[in-house]
């Protein structure tokens, strides 16, 4: 392949280096002044020429039409105006430019939520690293609270922060109010970098080999220009996904991102990251993150980051929406021609160094419950939030605890939990006695604890089951008829895309479609053997189409849990009819059967039999 040449020029006020096709699929590099007309406004102003060429080809999908069209960014001044058009009665939600409505408005981190609260929007925000206030899980609630049983706050799989319920005339003040208390929602959907995941317990764990905190918060700003809004980096081909991990325990998923960052020791250049790339879910694909071989120094990750960002938006896939991912870009050039271009985008003097051999190995820690931190005297206390969901009272409560026993900080994870750090060690028993801790565990059950979903058909209109209240429920049936040596953690999604990254769990529950008496029924895809940690694996198909409903499921997954994970029924469970492991192997077994269907039959919804 014919050598990558190195060369920098500019338009429309930015820096860009101008990329086009070659030969035989070659890449070179030219100063040809691109040919495409960029009218004011549009998403190709900040695009090299040859991504230019594939935006404006006719095979380019329809979301690149309509960048080229609009850029999203021209959301981030505009939005301000519809919400008080709105709020003034001038106009609704119904006129809104529909391109506007459901796709450029994801730019500001607004998804019309049309299937299922017609007129309300969810509101994605950016917490890099999954640190917050007390003051602003106050400002969740209060913004939530006057939407009665659809405003709620959800934890996701990325460490952030979605509120629900939002109506657009409302919009101003929540964008002004969360500017005001140092966050922002900018960037935070569709073809932009997803919110910045690091090490839960940055800066308190005793096993960190750095703090995470300030490169997610850098990184974070580069892309935003400081939360205002980053057009240069705004019109990527798809969404792109970075995490940092501090510890064997691998807390942020490297291996699942797009871009991945494992903090090791260099033997002659210090502190710094091994760079692993192009780990994704979606419907057509599921790949973990590959070597890319490269080392980066610290105090260059940041530049790291916006040249493979860059390298992205300027050599990037932009036809199939489907195959636009960075993994798809890995597969086209390969890792080391990848290498060549990060290098040249950073200015890099030679060849960028190669991967630190790691030697070392780390389990997953459990981190929910009481541990102390690595600073004496602090204790740090994992608190369980089933599936993510809060309401506006258990915001308040949880800001009110971390201010009278903590420094006033929350940390959120990816498991969709909370952790409360540098809470005096003594006064520990009097903070886990408040009221909020008989709902929100310390010490949850081994199902409960580890228990995540993404939001399903409840409110996203992807989702072909629904997830959050299912999953509780199913965990809660099963906790009360298992005896569990160990945490097993149940992942949920609704849809292959995976927001609930089922690939990742113990046990991955998918929506699917199932059919039950030659009708169409929700159902679940079940799969088994995630696992995280210095040696992560995905988790694989164990059976398709199951019948998501709990006299199907139910007994399914209890026949999994006792044989792959050593649980137990515990003394006086019933085993539920219907399931797999069911054998009456004596009279005694039949007559007990007998003697209690027609009592069971009539008492509850699922009947069982005493073994």
């Amino acid at each position: 392949m014919a050598a990558f040449v190195s060369s920098v020029t500019s338009w429309t006020g930015a820096t860009h280096r101008r990329a086009a096709r070659g030969t035989c699929g070659q890449l070179r590099m030219t100063l040809a002044e691109p040919e495409v007309e960029v009218s004011a406004g549009s998403g190709l102003a900040y695009l090299s020429p040859a991504a230019r060429e594939r935006a404006t080809a006719k095979n380019a999908n329809p979301v690149e039409k309509l960048k080229n069209a609009k850029c999203g960014s021209n959301i981030w001044t505009e939005v301000f105006e519809m919400s008080r058009l709105i709020r003034e009665g001038k106009t609704s939600w119904e006129d809104l430019n529909l391109d506007d409505r459901e796709k450029r408005l994801k730019w500001v981190g607004l998804f019309h939520r049309e299937k299922a609260t017609p007129g309300r929007f969810m509101m994605r925000l950016r917490v890099p690293n999954g640190e917050l206030t007390a003051e602003q899980l106050d400002f969740f609630a209060d913004v939530v609270e006057k939407y009665g049983e659809i405003g709620v706050i959800d934890i996701t799989t990325r460490q952030n922060i979605q509120l629900r319920g939002i109506d657009m005339g409302d919009v101003e003040d929540i964008l002004n109010g969360l500017k005001k208390l140092g966050l922002t929602s900018v960037q935070s959907g569709m073809d932009n970098l997803r919110n910045m995941v690091g090490n839960p317990l940055a800066g308190i764990d005793p096993l960190e080999l750095v703090d995470t905190r300030p490169y997610m918060r850098d990184i974070q700003d580069m892309v935003t220009r400081d939360g205002l809004g980053n057009p240069e980096l705004c019109n990527l081909p798809r969404k792109f996904n970075i995490s940092m991990n501090s510890t064997g325990d691998n807390f942020a998923h490297t291996h699942i991102n797009d871009l991945g960052l494992d903090a090791i020791v260099h033997p002659e250049l210090g502190l710094g990251f091994n760079v692993i790339v192009g780990g994704m879910f979606s419907g057509q694909r599921v790949a973990m993150s590959v070597p890319m071989d490269t080392f980066v120094p610290a105090d260059k990750v940041v530049a790291l980051c916006k040249a493979v960002l860059e390298v992205f938006r300027d050599f990037g896939p932009r036809a199939t929406r489907t195959k636009c991912r960075f993994m798809y870009l890995v597969d086209e050039l390969g890792v080391e021609k990848i290498r060549e271009l990060v290098a040249q985008y950073m200015d890099y003097d030679g060849e960028l160094p190669r991967a630190v051999p790691k030697t070392e190995s780390g389990q997953h820690r459990h981190i929910l419950g009481v541990h102390p931190q690595k600073q004496e005297g602090l204790s740090w206390v994992g608190i369980s939030v089933p599936v993510g969901r809060m309401l506006p009272a258990d915001s308040r409560a949880l800001a009110d605890v971390a201010r009278k026993y903590g420094d006033g900080t929350i940390r959120i994870t990816v498991d969709q939990n909370v952790i409360i750090p540098n809470v005096p060690t003594d006064k520990v028993s009097e903070m886990i006695a408040e009221p909020i801790f008989s709902s929100f565990k310390v010490t949850p059950g081994k199902l409960m604890g580890s228990l995540v979903s993404c939001t399903g058909a409840q409110f996203c209109p992807f989702g072909l089951v629904e997830t959050k209240n299912r999953a509780k429920h199913v965990a809660e049936i099963l906790e009360s008829r298992l005896d569990m040596p160990k945490s097993v953690r149940i992942h949920w999604t609704g849809c292959p895309n995976s927001c609930g990254q089922a690939q990742v769990g113990d046990i991955g529950l998918m929506g699917s479609p199932a059919r039950l008496d030659g009708k169409a029924v929700e159902g679940v895809r079940i799969l088994l053997g995630g696992e995280i940690g210095s040696a992560p694996e995905l988790a694989t198909d164990f059976e398709k189409s199951v019948p998501a409903a709990d006299e199907h499921l139910i007994p399914k997954l209890e026949a999994i849990l006792i044989e792959k994970f050593g649980a137990s029924l515990l003394p006086g469970a019933l085993v539920m009819l219907g399931s797999p492991r069911i054998i009456c192997e004596d009279v005694n077994g039949v007559f007990a059967f007998l003697t209690l269907l027609s009592v069971l039959v009539d008492s509850i919804p699922r009947a069982f039999v005493s073994l």
